[in-house]
């Protein structure tokens, strides 16, 4: 039975985890490309790209006296209500996650068919940055609109203009000069 999952590509800051059902010795062969390009995690995940660079497995065992919520979220800075309710559940796995941020997708809008040996446990949003002060608003900051040109620039376009002309005029007159030399 698999999971249908939507990933859009304009998808940002959100965590999938999963968990892996295989026995350690079976996991590293599972989540690595092999030199034939074959690559057991993207099938299970019915993914059509996947960047194996953040591609995460986790050994909870690794983690030692930090849980696996804690780890979240002190390495992916996931929080919000929905990754509170289920720390519980996180805290309770054993064995190896997989952990898959948004850029492990390469923007690519895909229908992800999550099968065994994953099984999904949840997806959480990092939280998205605040803005760092408020707008400017002064004169200077608001510009010429509308993509109209200041007046300077006016004036300069048309000294180009007048410059090229003569120029134009000046290659024009040498020529003729030449024709009725020779």
């Amino acid at each position: 039975m698999s999971t249908p999952m939507t990933i859009k590509s304009s998808e940002r800051g959100v965590i999938r985890v999963f968990h892996i059902d295989l026995p350690r010795d079976a996991v590293d062969r599972f989540t690595h490309q092999a030199g034939t390009g074959e690559w057991p995690v993207q099938y299970a995940l019915g993914a059509k790209s996947l960047r194996e660079s953040f591609v995460e497995v986790v050994d909870i065992r690794d983690l030692g006296e930090m849980t696996l919520s804690q780890y979240l979220a002190q390495a992916h800075d996931v929080s919000g209500a929905d990754f509170e309710a289920m720390r519980a559940q996180l805290d309770a796995l054993k064995g190896h996650v997989l952990i898959l941020p948004s850029q492990a997708f390469d923007q690519t809008e895909q229908e992800l068919n999550i099968s065994a040996p994953l099984r999904w446990i949840g997806t959480f949003n990092e939280p998205s940055p605040s803005p760092r002060g408020a707008p400017v608003r002064s004169e200077a900051a608001k510009g010429i609109g509308g993509g109209a040109k200041a007046p300077e620039q006016k004036q300069g376009s048309a000294l180009w203009i007048l410059v090229l002309g003569l120029l134009f005029l000046l290659v024009i007159g040498i020529l003729v000069a030449r024709f009725v030399v020779n």
